[in-house]
């Protein structure tokens, strides 16, 4: 696996790294290691890491809460409401999709709370805030818009554009090949 050493951490080279999460085992040796020194995070200054990990802890805690809301708003409707009302088809269909929804909503903000939670221990690791792909810092705006980002603006714009370049290939390779057989 090839890449590059930027400020002790491991980039590998544009494109390579797609579906993989973490840099290979050996750009984590001795020379690359990211340890955390009190507040301060090697390669990191200690303001830039103590703003983002408030920023991270204050998001992680607002989407706590409002999962918390939320279920006990589905207990509520579902001990109170539920069983003591009649309902015909249409409003017990239409609760159904009500409640599809709320579980849905919930199991979304579970998702990023999971996120967010893998970007602190990136940030106790020392790569949070970096582009996976190019190395450079990843704008406070779009951290503070998207919390778990892992790429820059730029670099997950490429990315988008090869995925759509991709799968407007796989359309016509699979268009061509049913018009053949056809």
């Amino acid at each position: 696996v090839s890449g590059i050493r930027k400020n002790g951490r491991f980039f590998a080279s544009r494109g390579q790294r797609q579906g993989s999460s973490s840099p290979p085992d050996d750009a984590k040796g001795a020379s690359g290691a990211m340890a955390t020194n009190g507040t301060r995070v090697k390669g990191m200054s200690s303001v830039r890491y103590e703003e983002l990990k408030r920023m991270l802890e204050d998001r992680r805690r607002e989407i706590m809460s409002e999962v918390h809301e939320k279920i006990r708003d589905v207990r509520t409707e579902s001990g109170h409401g539920k069983m003591s009302e009649v309902f015909d088809q249409g409003e017990s269909s239409e609760a159904d999709i009500q409640e599809d929804i709320e579980f849905a909503l919930i199991q979304m903000k579970a998702e990023t709370l999971t996120r967010i939670n893998e970007a602190l221990s990136r940030l106790e690791e020392g790569e949070y805030g970096y582009c996976y792909e190019c190395g450079e810092d990843i704008s406070e705006q779009r951290l503070r818009a998207l919390p778990f980002a892992v790429r820059c603006k730029d670099c997950e714009q490429a990315r988008e554009n090869a995925l759509q370049r991709d799968r407007l290939l796989a359309q016509r390779s699979s268009s061509l090949f049913f018009d053949i057989s056809g």
